[in-house]
């Protein structure tokens, strides 16, 4: 399994603590499946306007990437990690050009938008990364608020060159029902590209009950595609294959009566 979004660099952001934390995190990935993982601590895009303090902090990541590179090598010689960054869109101009902004160097970038609120137009940012010969990923598109609209704005995403990245932990219900249910509905759609953890170095990974619900649903061919296939092929700087939609799950009655 290849997981592309993480926070184990220590002492960057709201990821793992130290590098304690960052052993703890790579064992637990490690033992669930995981065996090739981007890291991608958050960034402002803002920075990239600023060349001298997106270059202070890009050195404060580097300082804390070669501590857990090391720590992979030595301690997790059969584990890929690499590194990228998780980049907030504050700025609908984000200058890419270093790769290090970029997921293991490619031509493909971690992109997540405010949780207090999608801006509008928020697709022509996406195409503006687009025309640059990027391949935006939106993370975690089930997480954001105004779930009624989430699907159309998702599609209008999509529609812009953009690939969905979708949180294991939403599968299993760990942010709230209405993540959950945003996230089915996207893999219902065929609408995701990718599934990865979003690990924090704490708490539960949520993986395997991920993987689980998935498979219980038919999901085979899904899983294959979200965790390995398309993850590699983005390695490799390939475009995502399409994902078919997934079986819808049946409403039980109460959940017919109820409109879930």
């Amino acid at each position: 399994m290849i997981d592309l979004h993480s926070h184990l660099i220590p002492a960057v952001d709201d990821g793992a603590a130290n590098l304690d934390e960052s052993r703890t995190a790579l064992e637990r990935m490690y033992a669930q499946g995981v065996r090739t993982l981007v890291t991608t601590p958050h960034l402002n895009a803002s920075l990239t306007a600023h060349p001298e303090r997106l270059s202070a902090e890009l050195a404060r990541l580097d300082r804390g990437w070669e501590e857990l590179r090391t720590l992979a090598a030595e301690s997790f010689p059969g584990m890929r990690v690499e590194r990228g960054v998780e980049l907030l869109l504050d700025d609908p101009h984000p200058v890419l050009d270093d790769p290090r902004l970029r997921l293991a160097g490619t031509r493909s970038v971690l992109v997540e938008f405010s949780f207090t609120g999608v801006p509008p137009g928020s697709e022509r940012v996406l195409f503006e990364i687009r025309m640059a010969a990027l391949r935006p990923i939106v993370a975690h598109p089930e997480r954001y608020p105004n779930p009624q609209a989430s699907l159309a704005v998702a599609d209008l995403w999509v529609r812009s060159g953009a690939a969905l990245q979708v949180n294991w932990g939403s599968l299993a219900g760990r942010y709230g029902e209405l993540p959950r249910r945003i996230a089915w509905d996207l893999l219902e759609q065929g609408m995701v590209s990718y599934l990865s953890s979003d690990h924090h170095a704490r708490g539960s990974l949520s993986a395997e009950e991920g993987r689980a619900l998935l498979l219980a649903r038919g999901g085979e061919e899904q899983l294959e595609l979200l965790t390995a296939t398309n993850p590699q092929r983005l390695l490799d700087n390939q475009p995502p294959l399409d994902v078919p939609p997934l079986q819808m799950a049946k409403k039980s009655f109460w959940g017919r009566l109820m409109g879930r």
